[in-house]
C-alpha cells in the first residue's frame, strides 16, 4: 500500500438525534467493513451523552454521540479490501433504512481504482465505503 493510501484519522464523532436508531443503522451497514459494536457509554459514565463506539477489537473508531441532529450533516467514507465488500455495505445500509446516494461503481474522478458506494444515513450523513482493489 502506498503511503497516499495510509489512515492518518483515528476517530471521527457525529451528533445524532436517535442514538438508538443510529447504533441499529451503523450496526448493519458497516459490518461488510468489518466494523461492530465496541463500546456503549451512558450519560452517567461520560458525564453528559450517550455514546456508541463502533470499530474492531476494542479500538472505537466511528463515535456516534446523542447531542442532537448534526447541521451540516457531514460525509465518512470507510476503506474497506474489496468491491464485494462495497456492494455489501451499500445493500445493508439500503436495508438498514438508509438511501441511496451513489449505487456501487468506479469513480473515475477521483481515481481511475475509485470503486465506492453512497448512502444517506437516517440522520443526513453521507456515508461511504470504497476500495481500490481492482478485482470485480
Amino acid at each position: 500500500m502506498t503511503d497516499e493510501l495510509a489512515l492518518t484519522i483515528d476517530h471521527v464523532t457525529l451528533s445524532v438525534e436517535d442514538i438508538a436508531k443510529a447504533k441499529a443503522f451503523y450496526e448493519a451497514a458497516l459490518a461488510p467493513a468489518g466494523l461492530e459494536l465496541v463500546a456503549e457509554l451512558p450519560p452517567d459514565v461520560t458525564g453528559g451523552a450517550h455514546f456508541v463506539a463502533m470499530g474492531k477489537g476494542r479500538k472505537g473508531n466511528l463515535w456516534l454521540a446523542a447531542t442532537g441532529q448534526q447541521m451540516p450533516a457531514t460525509h465518512i467514507c470507510f476503506r474497506v479490501a474489496t468491491r464485494a465488500a462495497v456492494r455489501q455495505f451499500h445493500e445493508a445500509a439500503m436495508a438498514a433504512g438508509g438511501k441511496d446516494n451513489g449505487a456501487p461503481g468506479i469513480r473515475e474522478m477521483y481515481h481511475p481504482e475509485y470503486y465506492a458506494a453512497f448512502v444517506i444515513d437516517p440522520e443526513g450523513h453521507n456515508i461511504e465505503c470504497v476500495t481500490f482493489d481492482l478485482a470485480p
